[in-house]
């Protein structure tokens, strides 16, 4: 008998998906609740042979301490709660999705710029409040968007797709990846920034797509939004922890950028009374970027299907840290 522990879903979660996916007789799934520190992660997976996780800590003393534990999967595609250097060293898959919510993302990415750029949410709210004639305060700055250059953090899956959606409305792009090809970069139309610096002070607007990693954590801070032209907006849908937070504070702030477009924080959830909330320069969605009732369905589904065959002895489609495989536990 397998034992698949959950470590993110609340003990009477339905997970209809999951649990169609896991209905077998060798296989029992226990939810163990949202466990939020490392030593509850642990009471909850000690005999596990696969844990579920949304963004729970698996780290080195979690790993270190579940000899039967074959695999972690995580929902999506982040795995930046999961220490892989751990996982590897003591022969644990660490499960993802990379090819999850890459077009759903990078819509979200372009409705925020369209969104940033044409003022959208400003004039909704002064039209509502305060009247027609009182939108005409946001009439100035206002680009073209074709013609206009698109910066790119990184150029991965979803940085791709919204170049190509870029692309279809006529704007220049660059990017800043020193890991991708150039002739990747060629194929979606891209140009080569050498430097975030540079990036930053050729580009109307930003999206960021950078993994969470402690080389990236705090990665696009003071300096970088310095060389933004005051013009610019700044787009993050990737992870808030990139992003010193603290420092595009006080850009917006300064008026060193005409506005961001933000669906994920350093902290979430954001309280009510967080400096964001009080920008009208600033539009802001709550991690909302990957979400599509069809596409989250899909996950579920092989979130089980996945559990199911690493119990049985198999690998997955996925995993991220892929050295882990020749020694794997079985």
């Amino acid at each position: 008998m397998a034992l698949v522990v959950h470590t993110g879903a609340s003990p009477d979660a339905p997970l209809p998906f999951e649990r169609a996916a896991l209905a077998a007789p060798d296989i029992t799934l226990v939810l163990r609740g949202r466990c939020r520190t490392p030593e509850e992660v642990l009471a909850a997976v000690a005999d596990a042979d696969v844990a579920l996780c949304y963004g729970e800590p698996y780290t080195e003393a979690v790993l270190a301490g579940a000899p039967r534990l074959k695999a972690v999967i995580r929902y999506g595609i982040g795995v930046d709660t999961i220490d892989l250097d751990a996982a590897t060293r003591h022969g644990v898959m660490a499960v993802n999705f990379p090819d999850f919510c890459i077009r759903e993302v990078a819509n979200h990415a372009l409705a925020l710029l369209l969104a940033c750029a044409r003022r959208i949410v400003a004039n909704d709210r002064s039209i509502r409040q305060q009247g027609w004639a009182a939108t005409r305060r946001y009439r100035s700055q206002v680009g073209t968007i074709h013609g206009e250059t698109l910066g790119l953090i990184a150029f991965g899956h979803i940085a791709q797709a919204l170049a190509a959606r870029a692309r279809a409305m006529e704007m220049r792009m660059v990017a800043f990846d020193p890991f991708v090809s150039d002739d990747l970069l060629a194929e979606y139309g891209v140009a080569r920034a050498t430097s975030l610096e540079e990036l930053a002070s050729v580009s109307d607007y930003v999206s960021c797509h950078l993994p969470l990693n402690p080389k990236t954590r705090g990665m696009v801070g003071r300096g970088f939004f310095r060389a933004m032209k005051p013009t610019a907006f700044f787009i993050n849908t990737s992870r808030g922890a990139v992003v010193a937070e603290q420092d595009l504070i006080a850009a917006l702030q300064a008026g060193e950028l005409a506005g961001a477009g933000l669906d994920v924080f350093e902290s979430e959830p954001i309280a009510p009374g967080h400096p964001f909330c009080h920008m009208d320069n600033v539009v802001l969605t709550p991690h909302f970027a990957s979400w599509c009732d069809q596409t989250f369905e899909a996950l579920y589904r092989r979130v089980g299907e996945a559990a199911l065959a690493i119990a049985r002895g198999g690998v997955p489609e996925f995993v991220a840290n892929p050295e882990v495989l020749p020694t794997r536990r079985r």
